[in-house]
């Protein structure tokens, strides 16, 4: 456990660029052994999010441990992270809780008005946002930014979104609304 603490999580930059494969084939193998849909990103997409400081990285040094991205929609109204990722030999360690509370961190910084939100199949990725103030809510409360939805095309559960006209997938929807956290700061 001590390994742990070893392990810097921080936003990634130009510096990461080379990490990019690496974070996109354990994202893909990651979906493979859960048997779970995932959107798909391209190399560039990833890249960017890094060159434009709105993406995680966790360290173990010079080796990838984990990685999370953020992404504004609908005129800078929501915020996803998405793209969670801890490499198999880290996990267990509390890693995906700590580069989760970065990306949120990171996304009440840069978006404070924002809604933040996510799809998630995994119990361990909701309980985390449960922590971190989210509740789970129906696709409508969701952005209706076309070029979110779009990007679901390439998870394999897409169809059902589509059979059932946006309105629910195999993901749970969650919603961190700042309106409903105000009395808290």
């Amino acid at each position: 456990m001590e390994e742990k603490n070893e392990i810097e999580v921080m936003v990634a930059n130009e510096s990461h660029l080379p990490y990019v494969d690496t974070i996109l084939t354990t994202i893909a193998e990651a979906a493979k052994v859960r048997g779970t849909g995932i959107a798909k990103r391209t190399h560039e997409y990833v890249a960017q999010k890094m060159l434009e400081g709105k993406a995680i990285i966790a360290m173990d040094g010079n080796k990838f441990a984990g990685f999370c991205y953020i992404e504004s929609w609908g005129d800078k109204h929501f915020v996803a992270n998405s793209g969670l990722i801890v490499v198999p030999d880290y996990r267990g360690q509390g890693l995906a809780k700590r580069i989760k509370k970065k990306a949120f961190e990171l996304s009440r910084e840069r978006f404070p008005q924002a809604k933040l939100f996510g799809l998630t199949t995994g119990a361990a990725v909701m309980k985390i946002n449960n922590e971190l103030g989210y509740r789970p809510v129906t696709f409508a409360e969701l952005t209706d930014d076309e070029a979110f939805w779009k990007g679901c095309q390439s998870c394999v559960n897409y169809p059902i979104l589509v059979d059932k006209n946006r309105r629910f997938c195999m993901c749970t929807a969650m919603l961190y609304d700042p309106e409903e956290h105000k009395e808290n700061k």
